[in-house]
């Protein structure tokens, strides 16, 4: 029975253009295609499509007759009149638009502002850079062209303009992509999403007609939207950030919550590749909640105070997270249902927070607060992973959970901490689950201390294969679980599995032949490089054939792509890879490929689209300022976790045999292992999808 839930809807506005008078074709809707799929085979844009067939907005069905534009019915201004009317000025360049060529990488080459680019070529504002276009480039220094240069332009009514309404789980690289336009443009156009990209949003690709608001995910008629909209168009602040050992593009990405295109757009030296030392412009808030540390101050307190007498927070008003879970027959593929809470439950349950603030050390140190979270990133990692846990605290006082919440600060270091202190003044003996601490070797002490009085220990965020100790519950998967994982649903699929495995990956090579029995290894040559005859002959028509591609070789990895591609014709093929890999995050690799490939890889978080995520990211932004990273989000998924499992009217050991719960981008299905302890299997395989969004396979 459903105790709580969450109902939102999304409401979309259509806005239509005329278009001007030309022919159309009837194309008939086959199999799942989309309208953004029709879109990009017939070069037009879904805009397009949906003023001609307004009913496709709420999608397409197999057999439905489109009205397509045709290509040559678009309005478009030619380049041509402009390029002979300034041929003749000899300090004019003409200049013909390149492959991926952009606004910026034109003016950046002539040394012109976007300015003058566009009043020397007025149909640059309603048609955007077009691969073959020619461009006239002013001479340095020469006046800006007269009104009457720009006439073509000048007549809105003639104005052609179009606009995307954000779907669920699209990133601002594909809309970028599929206008053939770059994230800087895009964000140019609609700073309002610097920041986020809210689904809904309605998007201005073109022109500047007046446009009607998409409706955003939550409730539209609360009066605080328009306040909340103008603060959303503050300008976007930076900070300076310098680059490690060993860091790329993808783990910049990742840190930052930045596309290599939006790294390279704010910082041109990128183009050379990422180098150790660089300092790079960067947005402020992606490493720590500023605000945070002011919170962190008061937070030993008595297991037996609430948690709202130890930090003052206000509750959320919209957060109702639905929190899902398995059936009690425990299946390879679980059933997942709604978690509630247990009506009639009175018994308070009691969680306490081991927190490294090291609060004394900070004390003592005469380097201020704000130096501190500059440059100390455990303290960052520490205070996103808090901010995170507030947020869940605050949903419980939401929900009237009974729960008593505790944090204290754990001091710990790699090889140290004040945990002994805490059991010793008997404050961790009566909890009913405990998270942390951070370090693995401190979580297992913990878990050993307490042992005795069978009180659960999650550590939340260590990688480590954990030793095997009853009452200690690992929150991360470990790399061979998420590398099991993607086998088992290859698998589960029927799938011909082959592996392409670069020679210096000995260790993925040795976990294969251990662990992955029946898997194929494609040949290499003499010199190190794939035989690619071999890899087409491994192929099997009729079946999945799924290429766990290993290397970090630039021309093994081109190697292999363009094989797969040729094998497309004849066969069903997916590439496949086992963790991260720089090497398809460079330009040399085609974005484009590895779509069309369906590049598919195992992941511990996603980025989910559901209605209680949506909300919590929201509320997260409203009290922090920020959006919730990695650590935050962590921070969030296992304090709720816990809290709820705790409400369940079962042990938190009794719902970890049976439960399987799904956070906002974390899963965890814990087991027993056979040697002792539970560790989690909850896994994500995510694919790259046709329409350029990542979904989950699983």
């Amino acid at each position: 029975m459903k105790y709580y839930s969450t109902l939102l809807f999304l409401v979309f506005f259509v806005t239509c253009s005329a278009f001007s008078q030309g022919k159309t074709v009837k194309y008939t809707v086959s199999g799942n295609e989309t309208v953004n799929e029709i879109a990009l085979k017939f070069k037009v844009t879904p805009y397009d499509i949906y003023a001609l067939n307004p009913d496709a907005r709420n999608g397409v069905k197999p057999n439905t007759v489109l009205l397509i534009p045709a290509s040559g019915s678009k309005t478009v201004v030619k380049s041509e009149p402009t390029v002979a009317k300034t041929a003749a000025n000899s300090k004019d360049i003409i200049h013909e638009v390149q492959p991926k060529e952009t606004f910026w990488s034109i003016e950046h080459k002539y040394g012109i502002s976007d300015e003058a680019l566009k009043a020397a070529n007025p149909f640059l504002e309603k048609d955007g850079v077009v691969v073959g276009q020619k461009l006239v480039i002013p001479a340095k220094g020469s006046a800006p062209k007269t009104a009457a240069s720009a006439k073509p332009s000048k007549n809105s009514s003639q104005e052609k303009y179009v606009y995307h309404d954000v779907a669920p789980k699209e990133t601002k690289f594909g809309i970028a992509k599929q206008y053939n336009m770059t994230v800087e443009e895009l964000e140019k156009r609609n700073p309002e999403i610097v920041s986020n990209l809210p689904v809904g949003y309605r998007l201005t690709i073109k022109g500047t007609a007046p446009k009607t608001e998409a409706a955003p995910i939550a409730n539209t008629t609360k009066p605080a939207e328009t306040k909340k909209t103008e603060t959303s168009k503050k300008a976007t602040t930076y900070m300076d950030y310098q680059v490690k050992p060993k860091e790329t593009f993808y783990s910049l990405g990742r840190t930052f919550h930045l596309s290599q295109e939006e790294l390279t757009a704010l910082n041109p030296t990128l183009s050379e590749g990422v180098k150790e030392g660089m300092v790079l412009k960067v947005p402020t808030g992606y490493l720590a909640p500023q605000p945070i540390i002011a919170q962190a101050q008061p937070v030993e307190k008595a297991v037996e105070k609430p948690i709202e007498k130890a930090v003052e927070t206000s509750a959320p008003s919209g957060i109702k997270i639905v929190d899902k879970v398995k059936s009690e027959t425990v299946s390879a593929d679980p059933e997942i249902v709604e978690l509630t809470k247990k009506r009639g439950q009175t018994d308070r349950q009691k969680v306490v927070l081991l927190l490294p603030f090291n609060l004394a050390k900070m004390q003592s140190d005469t380097t201020s607060a704000a130096n501190r979270i500059k440059s100390d990133k455990f303290l960052n990692m520490t205070l996103d992973f808090y901010s995170g846990a507030m947020m869940a605290i605050d949903s419980a006082k939401t929900l009237k959970l009974p729960i008593d919440v505790a944090i204290y600060d754990s001091g710990e270091t790699k090889t140290s901490s004040n945990i002994s202190s805490l059991i010793a003044q008997n404050k961790l003996q009566n909890a009913n689950a405990i998270i942390g601490p951070f370090y693995q070797s401190n979580a297992e002490a913990t878990a050993n201390a307490l042992r005795s009085n069978n009180v659960p220990v999650i550590s939340p965020l260590s990688k480590d294969t954990a030793n095997p100790i009853d009452n200690l519950y690992q929150a991360i998967p470990s790399n061979d679980v998420i590398r099991n994982s993607v086998f088992d649903y290859m698998r589960a699929k029927n799938g011909n599995i082959v592996a392409v495995v670069d020679k210096k990956k000995e260790s993925v090579i040795n976990y294969i032949k251990q662990n992955q029995k029946g898997v194929v290894f494609a040949s290499l040559t003499e010199t190190g490089g794939l035989d690619v005859a071999n890899l087409k002959g491994l192929l099997l028509p009729g079946r999945m054939n799924y290429v766990v591609m290993e290397t970090g070789n630039t021309a093994m990895v081109k190697t292999t792509i363009k094989a797969l591609l040729d094998s497309q014709k004849t066969c069903q093929v997916q590439l496949v890879i086992l963790e991260p890999n720089s090497t398809l995050d460079t330009d040399e690799i085609s974005f484009d490929n590895l779509i069309k490939l369906k590049l598919m890889y195992p992941s511990v978080t996603r980025e989910s689209d559901e209605a209680g995520a949506l909300i919590f990211k929201k509320e997260y932004r409203l009290k922090n300022k920020v959006n919730p990273n990695t650590y935050a989000t962590k921070g969030f998924d296992v304090t709720f976790d816990t809290m709820m499992r705790l409400v369940q009217g079962k042990t938190y050991q009794e719902t970890a045999d049976l439960m399987t719960t799904e956070q906002v981008d974390n899963k965890f299905q814990y087991y027993k292992k056979e040697d002792g302890g539970h560790a989690n299997k909850g896994v994500y395989i995510l694919y790259y999808d046709t329409d350029l969004t990542l979904k989950a396979a699983n």
